[in-house]
């Protein structure tokens, strides 16, 4: 036993195979398809309106209260008891989900359900903590392969067995809980990280790793001076003790010191004009995003009424998904100079978004409704590969875990606004046709921002190539 475990701790494959086990299972929900059919239907007996205007904008709220405490905890505690957490989490949120009954007991899923989404950012961030920079390439692919196969075998099968087997919507939510159970189980075997990004640093070369350790390709010409890693600790390591009276103006509070360290970097980030371009739009989109991920099933109830039509979501899920993985790949065999096509990208493929919810605003068409959806995926999960890349490029890995989670709290920010205003009874409690259309709008603002940003910035190339070449035919 003791040999065991003296090979799992010098091994990667130990911890790298017991946290993708983690994922698929907890990925493993063929019942989330068919969540408004379930909640609509004879199990649960509410009404579309209950579902959208009351249930569902707990998930919003509750994820944006929890995601910063949750973020900083998981660092401090060194993410294995956030994994644990999100188990449990899980567990409760589907026995609620199977034998709770009325509106305030749907709250209660998704106030529990906002508590496993903030939890998630311990999934990828425990496999660096515990496992060199020389695997995290392997690693971080075998992570996110296992969820995205796991998310298409459940969306899959829960469609199989729908339409196939007959399994009413109760026993599907009974095989999720199965899985998220085993995935809490296999949380227990993970190996307690001794480090972490923030709290638990370790003066090591592998406590500070770049992107290009991460599986990320950068050039260090390219990264801005101002976003460079901070590097004050070696350098006052290096100075005789008479030479650092800044540290005795340092904050005593670890916790108080680490925020501060938090909140420069933040700064020195996002002074970089290529990062923040990105950064807005990875915030703008994914507000979109989930926006529209929270509430597609309750248009496809109103397009085809689940208690009367033949519902096909979890074979749309499973062809989304894969289209979304297969652009995502794709991006990779791509030759483009992102610098100067990238806002153009930006621009154009959120008009494709805003196209495709037009699609579904104005359809009646269930079919074509299912098709906006899946065009609207895949050119989301296409761009949010390319703005992944280019912020991470020219970050450290902190840095990379800081920014990611500052775009997406932002996010949540703007999903939380757009939730008060459109959905919530007390702002406009739009119908939710009508909400779509609001989303499209919002993405043609987007799009529009981008285009006009791409239009300047080659008109502005145009010129400064037309002065060089005034300037050396004049010499």
């Amino acid at each position: 036993m003791d040999c065991w475990k003296g090979t799992e701790g010098r091994s990667w494959i130990y911890p790298t195979l017991i946290i993708c086990a983690n994922g698929f299972f907890s990925t493993m929900r063929p019942s989330e398809a068919f969540l408004t059919p379930y909640l609509t239907g004879p199990d649960k007996n509410l009404t579309l309106e209950e579902v959208t205007s009351e249930i569902f904008p707990v998930w919003t709220y509750s994820y944006l209260a929890l995601l910063v405490p949750v973020f900083l905890m998981t660092d401090y505690v060194r993410y294995k008891p956030v994994l644990l957490l999100q188990g449990v989490s899980f567990i409760v949120t589907w026995l609620l989900l199977l034998f709770a009954q009325g509106v305030l007991a749907m709250q209660l899923v998704e106030f529990f359900y906002g508590l496993v989404t903030a939890s998630e950012v311990a999934y990828y961030a425990y496999i660096y903590s515990v496992i060199s920079t020389d695997h995290y390439q392997k690693a971080t692919s075998y992570c996110r392969s296992v969820t995205l196969a796991a998310a298409t075998i459940a969306a899959t099968l829960g469609q199989l067995l729908v339409s196939l087997a007959h399994v009413s919507y109760f026993h599907l939510n009974a095989i999720t809980l199965a899985s998220v159970s085993l995935a809490f189980v296999c949380s227990f075997f993970l190996p307690m990280p001794q480090k972490s990004m923030f709290f638990h640093r370790k003066d090591s070369p592998e406590t500070l790793p770049g992107p290009h350790k991460a599986g990320i390709t950068t050039l260090d010409s390219h990264r801005p001076s101002n976003c460079q890693e901070d590097r004050s600790s070696t350098v006052s390591a290096e100075r005789p003790a008479s030479e650092k009276p800044a540290e005795k103006a340092k904050p005593q509070n670890h916790m108080l010191r680490v925020l501060v360290q938090l909140g420069q970097d933040l700064r020195d980030c996002y002074s970089s004009s290529k990062l923040l371009c990105w950064s807005l739009w990875w915030a703008l989109a994914t507000a979109g995003f989930n926006q529209v991920l929270n509430y597609i099933q309750v248009l496809w109830d109103t397009r085809a009424p689940s208690h009367s039509s033949a519902v096909y979501n979890g074979a749309v899920e499973a062809i989304a998904t894969f289209l979304g993985s297969a652009t995502s790949m794709a991006v990779g065999y791509v030759k483009l100079n992102w610098d100067l096509s990238g806002e153009l990208a930006l621009g154009f493929f959120s008009a494709m978004d805003a196209g495709a919810l037009f699609l579904m605003h104005f359809t009646e068409n269930i079919w074509a409704c299912y098709a906006g959806y899946l065009v609207f995926k895949a050119c989301y999960m296409l761009l949010i590969t390319i703005a992944t890349f280019q912020i991470a490029v020219i970050l450290s890995m902190e840095r990379y875990a800081l920014v990611f989670g500052f775009n997406n709290f932002i996010a949540l920010v703007i999903q939380t606004i757009l939730t008060v205003v459109v959905v919530d009874p007390k702002g406009l409690g739009l119908a939710v046709n009508t909400q779509f259309l609001i989303y499209s709008s919002y993405f043609t603002v987007i799009a529009g921002i981008f285009l006009i940003r791409s239009a300047y910035t080659l008109i502005s190339s145009k010129c400064r190539n037309v002065n060089m070449d005034g300037e050396i035919t004049h010499q």
